[in-house]
């Protein structure tokens, strides 16, 4: 059966619908979609290098999607919906792959979101991300903050830098995770992975006592709330390493995101936290190919160096994180979204058209690829084309 508790064997049909589940996710995985939604009126349909796709079935009925949240959620995640109209977990379809859902509601009706996940964790190298975040990985301690929009690939990237450690290092990993993505095999490292809803009854209460468990890694889904972060800054400030997402588009953006956690009379205390804390911010950005099928990560790295600490911490002046990352691309790796394009459209694997689109300062950037340096543009002091992996 497709189950989200335990694994068998998949129907062909989901009882009492004629949709047929099983295949949408076979062809799902064959063609190396990301997702794959479910709604009332529409044929499965899925995306595929970034374009919603719908396959030749034909258009769902409320009550087989009725049937099929009956069908496929836990019992717990099934009060969850009833209660709440939404819930996330995650299935096992023997012989196809895992997949991470979310249910809703929408306009009286269910819907799904399908997630495809990998079995085994990809390394950083084979996903095409800079190196500089194998040297990120090994830190002994800091915050790491991975960030983007739904579907930039943070769930992938972080998985990535987990298995680096495993590999690497022997440590004691543990990660808080709604719901459990990617399953991590102990390398070298001790791995306890606890999903909210089966291994924990939330993630604050996991959070309290997390610290009691003698982490050298700790790995939070997704910073959500104030109490996660003040977790997540603690556990980094006292010689932990922790890993966490956030759904901001950039460097500057994020810090400026966990600033406005607190209210303005802790802003002093918590850019000192947040200086004496981070360790890197990388941000993310799926781009689609021109060479091949597929899409490959534009990256902005910002590493936390001493110039970016004293910034961090200077509440007189306004961030400047582009300048940082200028200054800190030779010496540290670090790279700006429009480096990152600019490296890839160079050796031809995404389109100008592409490139500009997804480009921060595109102006600019039409310039730089014109051979003309704008006035105002320093992104790209130090910089060659080709000399970062992405």
């Amino acid at each position: 059966m497709v189950s989200g508790a335990a694994t068998g064997a998949a129907p062909s049909a989901t009882p009492a619908t004629g949709l047929d589940l099983k295949a949408a996710l076979q062809r799902m995985v064959r063609e190396g979609a990301s997702d794959l939604h479910l709604k009332v009126g529409r044929p499965p349909t899925l995306r595929l290098h970034g374009d919603l796709v719908p396959l030749e079935m034909p258009p769902m009925r409320p009550e087989e999607l009725r049937a099929l949240a009956e069908h496929l959620l836990p019992p717990a995640q099934l009060r969850e919906f009833v209660e709440m109209r939404e819930s996330d977990f995650a299935i096992n379809v023997p012989g196809i792959g895992r997949f991470r859902v979310n249910v809703y509601q929408q306009k009286g009706t269910v819907a799904f979101a399908m997630r495809a996940i990998a079995h085994a964790a990809s390394s950083i190298r084979d996903l095409n991300l800079p190196s500089v975040l194998e040297h990120i990985s090994l830190k002994p301690r800091g915050l790491v903050l991975v960030t983007g929009v739904t579907g930039s690939g943070k769930s992938t990237a972080l998985a990535a830098m987990i298995q680096y450690i495993n590999e690497r290092r022997n440590a004691n990993i543990i990660t808080i995770e709604d719901p459990i993505e990617f399953v991590h095999r102990d390398v070298k490292c001790h791995i306890n992975q606890r999903e909210v809803g089966t291994d924990t009854s939330s993630f604050s209460q996991a959070l309290r006592r997390v610290l009691r468990q003698d982490p050298d890694v700790i790995m939070i889904g997704e910073i959500r709330d104030l109490e996660t972060l003040e977790v997540a800054l603690k556990a980094a400030g006292t010689g932990h390493l922790v890993f966490s997402t956030l759904h901001t588009t950039d460097a500057t953006l994020t810090i400026n995101r966990v600033l406005s956690f607190y209210p303005p009379h802790q802003q002093n205390e918590v850019r000192f936290a947040l200086a004496n804390a981070l360790s890197a911010v990388v941000s993310l950005r799926l781009v689609p190919r021109a060479d091949q099928p597929g899409r490959v990560p534009a990256c902005e790295i910002l590493v936390n160096t001493e110039a970016v600490r004293d910034q961090i911490r200077d509440l007189s002046s306004a961030l400047n994180i582009p300048d940082l990352i200028k200054e800190g691309s030779v010496a540290y790796g670090m790279q700006s979204f429009d480096q990152s394009l600019m490296n890839w459209y160079s050796r031809g694997v995404i389109s100008y058209e592409n490139a500009l689109f997804n480009a921060t300062n595109p102006a600019e950037f039409a310039l730089r690829v014109q051979g003309v340096d704008g006035a105002s543009d320093t992104s790209f002091s130090g910089f060659k084309p080709g000399s970062s992996a992405g």
